[in-house]
């Protein structure tokens, strides 16, 4: 079996074509063989730079080596073990309809571990502006704010469940800039229909 490095643990190189490559370690696999990030840099202190930056952000993180299954896969993972027990029917499919239609064709074959803060704003900043599958007369082709929530509702739960089974070392959707609540229109009533509830 394989020595277990702690997560963390380093090095840094100079390869051949000038650039400077620094991994880490930030996982391991269930023999004890470790799962390493790689970073690459034009200069030895812009590595390090990131190497400090990549070592804090997996600090007191061990990730599984199915942290490198794509997002697609973990996500159809989820809601077969995770939600599809807990849910109605109706609701399974709404969650499903989310992550075929908007989730899987733009982040479906990134890696869960690399799923970035910025991957999750991109894809809602394009599925609000482009998200509808045929042309809308009044909106055309892009997506309530409401309805964009409700994508950030599911892909959250999904992610903070790839937290838990050390998929992935933070939960991307956390700190993204959502589309603000439209407040329903204030109804006046005129003086008919003010009549009706004077007594």
């Amino acid at each position: 079996m394989a020595k277990r490095r702690p997560s963390g643990d380093g090095m840094v190189r100079r390869r051949e074509d000038g650039r400077w490559e620094g991994r880490i370690v930030v996982g391991h696999k269930e023999n004890g063989e470790s799962i390493f990030r790689y970073i690459s840099a034009k200069s030895q202190k812009a590595l390090m730079k990131k190497l400090h930056q990549s070592i804090e952000e997996y600090r007191d993180v061990d990730l599984s080596e199915d942290s490198r299954m794509p997002l697609g896969e973990w996500l159809d993972r989820w809601l077969e073990e995770y939600v599809s027990p807990t849910v109605r029917e109706s609701t399974l499919r709404g969650y499903r309809q989310y992550i075929e239609c908007y989730i899987k064709p733009r982040l479906g074959d990134r890696p869960v571990c690399k799923v970035t803060a910025a991957d999750v704003q991109a894809l809602y900043r394009e599925v609000q502006k482009n998200g509808r599958k045929t042309e809308h007369p009044e909106y055309g082709y892009t997506l309530s704010g409401s309805t964009v929530r409700s994508l950030h509702g599911v892909l959250h739960q999904a992610m903070y469940a790839a937290v838990r089974e050390r998929l992935t070392a933070r939960n991307p959707t956390e700190g993204v800039t959502l589309p603000k609540k439209k407040a329903s229109a204030k109804q006046i009533l005129n003086n008919e229909q003010l009549e009706r509830f004077m007594p």
